[in-house]
């Protein structure tokens, strides 16, 4: 068995056909009976009332490619002791039976280089394909053929570990399943060419368990009928796409959907894709359809398919691949029978850990929920409507990042830069830009030049940070919603909610604005707390800040917690500069790569940098914790739950910052993490464990460690005095009839930067 999660560490040589692959991972103390046991007795809304089941589609194939050895060994050391395989049964020229993705080999294996000249062309439900198949090549010719991943988008990485394409017998007996699902796709191709699916079935049902035999074909079960006998498997009728047509019967699927009693006759259950249950139009769900209650009134048990971490899912999901599958279990109306996954540990942790859990369940692990910019993930950094759901997601700590206006009004937005999240490109004031090298070399909208009434007619706009490498968006409906507040305001807001700790405020270039801009930004806070009633309050206040000199400037005048934001990535910090910290700060934030280091998206390690610094008493908070899959490593399965996991019990974090709070809110409920045998999906990963997997030839090369951090990284000159900014006209809003003497529309800035930063706007108002 494979094992990857972290517990009791041991080295593992797997052995199969000509290749050796050597594994350095954890083995697994756990009993499936243990586990099966703990399993929480909730009343689920399944056909038979019991837990749904998890079917991990070729094995963990989110990770690794399809079918492979790799694959299926690592869902039991990842995943629920009773999910179940899944094989795509193909069968060879010799009729044997393999276990691949489809009965065309060019997307998932490096065929077209061992065998180039025996590419094909066959009737394929009735259109005309060319490839490579299964039926061309004989069981020893598949000894050549090695199977790669079949999502461009996912790790090749394995794409050279020789992984070897399984008979179905080797499967069943290597690793000995604790359930069997074999689906047949093609059944009426193979007969065209005559080889019976039938025949190889049950002659091999004679020395494998096959527990489910799933198929899209009605002719299929009408031919192999009670041939198994009352100990053979469940059959399950597998759905298409609606507007696809069954080929025995020659009507759609969508028809057939609408006479399940027919399938009753010859089936036990149906396994369809996941919209015909909850149908999504423009990346939205609509309301969920009667379709599984339909079937359980006609004693069809349901399995769902589609699901995977790395694919595109609902908006209404914030990319949070665990909340998916609890909306198909847990939603008061109905519940799935099974999920057909890529990635099986979470599947697993959804109905194990996550399922049933009120809002008031008890807190199962301590650590402090800090919002980034409220709930940005959703609406509009530091709007009222990002703060709002934050505190409803159960943030315990909501953030103002302070910028200044110019007639000296504290405000929460996440950059000086208007024009990197409102639409001030846009708007009247695009002439107010001007080139700071403090900020940036390029010119910027800055808040420093607009007045508060000003910058309150500014819509905001949402941050799409991976829209450009990666076209994902974040709730486009909601791009533009919300208000920007002033500190006042989100302290009002804060100090009406019963269940926030705290407020943390973020304050930056407090130098500048003094020097340049004669702002007292840290006098402008203290008073704005004061007249907020937060002197003397019951909720924590936290001031956040990268320059020590601006958090040394809030010890002398007040007594609020203190919190150093180191901004580089790093691998260590020495004594003397924890020394130095301790002088000014009460706790310190880092950056999530300053704990497990990554290269080419796979952990390297992990640092001792959560340790020394809690060893001196300074709690830890890291950032910024994302939903989308993007942004987290290889290692965390595409599931920011794992993530979260892996650095508050795996490094032990004092607190994380997220742009989701919702996700991490959840997660300090969960059921699993407190339990005495931690099941394997609720263990945080162990570091550079999957990089012990790859082929020595596919290791990413090695990089620069990051720096240490030192003292003099630390120290800084106290802030300057506030120097009078000389008073100056305000440009005003732009007038389209104005014109300059060359008899154009009076901007300030050359026709490049406007369409810079139009360009931008347009970017970030997606």
């Amino acid at each position: 068995m494979i094992t990857y999660m972290q517990d009791n560490p041991s080295m593992f040589k797997f052995r199969a056909s000509k290749f050796i692959l050597s594994v350095f991972i954890l083995v697994q103390l756990l009993l499936p009976t243990q586990l099966l046991a703990q399993r929480t007795k909730s009343p689920w809304q399944t056909l038979t009332g019991e837990a749904p089941l998890v079917i991990a589609r070729g094995g963990f194939s989110g990770l690794f490619p399809d079918s492979s050895l790799n694959a299926y060994n690592f869902v039991a050391s990842t995943s629920a002791p009773d999910a179940v395989l899944w094989c795509d049964v193909q069968l060879t020229k010799d009729r044997v039976g393999i276990c691949f993705p489809y009965v065309t080999m060019y997307n998932d294996s490096n065929v077209q280089f061992a065998y180039p000249k025996r590419k094909n062309t066959y009737l394929l439900n009735g259109v005309s394909t060319q490839d490579w198949f299964t039926i061309d090549f004989t069981s020893k010719d598949m000894n050549t053929v090695f199977l790669t991943r079949g999502v461009l988008s996912r790790s090749d990485a394995y794409d050279n570990n020789q992984n070897v394409i399984s008979t179905v017998q080797d499967v069943s007996t290597l690793l000995k399943t604790e359930g069997f699902w074999l689906n047949v796709q093609h059944d009426a191709f193979y007969t065209q060419h005559n080889l019976s699916m039938s025949s190889f079935l049950l002659t091999v049902s004679k020395t494998v368990i096959i527990n489910y035999l799933s198929s899209p074909e009605v002719s299929f079960f009408r031919n192999i009928g009670n041939r198994f006998g009352k100990t053979g498997p469940k059959f399950v009728f597998r759905f298409l796409d609606k507007d696809d047509v069954e080929v025995s019967t020659n009507q759609t699927y969508g028809s057939l959907m609408k006479n399940l009693t027919f399938i009753k006759t010859f089936a036990s259950g149906i396994l369809v894709p996941k919209s015909y249950i909850w149908p999504v139009e423009d990346q939205y769900l609509l309301p969920h359809t009667s379709f599984v209650q339909d079937a359980h009134k006609a004693g069809l048990e349901v399995y769902a398919s589609g699901f995977a971490n790395d694919f595109d899912i609902a908006y209404n999901y914030s990319y949070d691949p665990l909340a998916e599958y609890l909306s198909f279990i847990d939603n008061g109306d109905f519940s799935v029978d099974g999920f057909l996954s890529d990635f099986p540990l979470t599947a697993s942790s959804a109905v194990d850990c996550f399922s049933h859990l009120g809002s008031n369940d008890s807190t199962q692990v301590d650590f402090l929920v800090i919002s980034k910019n409220g709930a940005s993930g959703d609406y509009p950094g530091c709007t009222d409507l990002a703060y709002s759901k934050a505190i409803r997601d159960g943030a315990e700590i909501i953030d103002c990042s302070i910028q200044m206006s110019s007639d000296g009004i504290p405000f929460c937005l996440n950059s000086t830069n208007l024009g990197e999240s409102t639409n001030i490109v846009q708007s009247p004031f695009r002439n107010r830009s001007e080139t700071v090298p403090e900020f940036d070399s390029l010119a910027g909208l800055y808040s420093f030049n607009l007045a508060w009434s000003e910058i309150q007619t500014l819509t905001p706009a949402i941050t799409n940070p991976f829209s450009r490498l990666f076209n994902m968006f974040r709730n486009p409906r909601k791009r533009s919603s919300g208000k920007l507040v002033t500190l006042s305001q989100f302290l009002n807001l804060a100090n009406n909610s019963s269940s926030l700790v705290g407020v943390l405020i973020n304050v930056e270039h407090a130098a500048y604005l003094r020097e340049k801009q004669g702002i007292d930004v840290v006098k402008a806070v203290l008073d704005t707390l004061k007249e907020a009633g937060y002197s003397n309050a019951t909720k924590r206040v936290m001031i956040q800040s990268s320059n020590s000199s601006v958090l040394v400037d809030f010890k002398k005048q007040s007594r609020y917690e203190t919190v150093y934001q180191v901004k580089e990535s790093i691998r260590d910090i020495l004594d003397s500069a924890i020394q130095e910290i301790k002088k000014f700060a009460d706790a310190v934030v880092v950056r999530r790569e300053s704990l497990y280091p990554v290269s080419a998206s796979f952990i390297t390690g992990q640092t001792n940098l959560v340790k020394r610094l809690q060893k001196h008493k300074l709690p830890v908070y890291v950032e910024t914790f994302r939903n989308e899959f993007v942004s987290q490593a290889w290692d965390f399965f595409a599931d920011a739950t794992v993530e979260i996991n892996t650095h508050v019990t795996g490094a032990g974090v004092s607190g994380t910052i997220t742009e989701f709070p919702l996700t991490a809110a959840r997660y300090k409920r969960n059921r699993c993490v407190a339990r005495k045998d931690t099941p394997p999906y609720m263990i945080p990963i162990l570091p550079a464990g999957l990089l012990g997997i790859v082929s020595p030839t596919s290791l990413p090369p090695a990089e620069e460690p990051n720096p240490v951090f030192t003292d003099a990284d630390v120290t800084e000159p106290p802030l300057p005095p506030v120097i009078a900014r000389a008073p100056t006209t305000s440009p005003g809003p732009l007038s389209t009839d104005k014109k300059a003497p060359n008899g154009q529309t009076r901007v300030t800035l050359s026709l490049l930067l406007s369409a810079f930063y139009t360009a931008l706007a347009a970017i970030l108002l997606l």
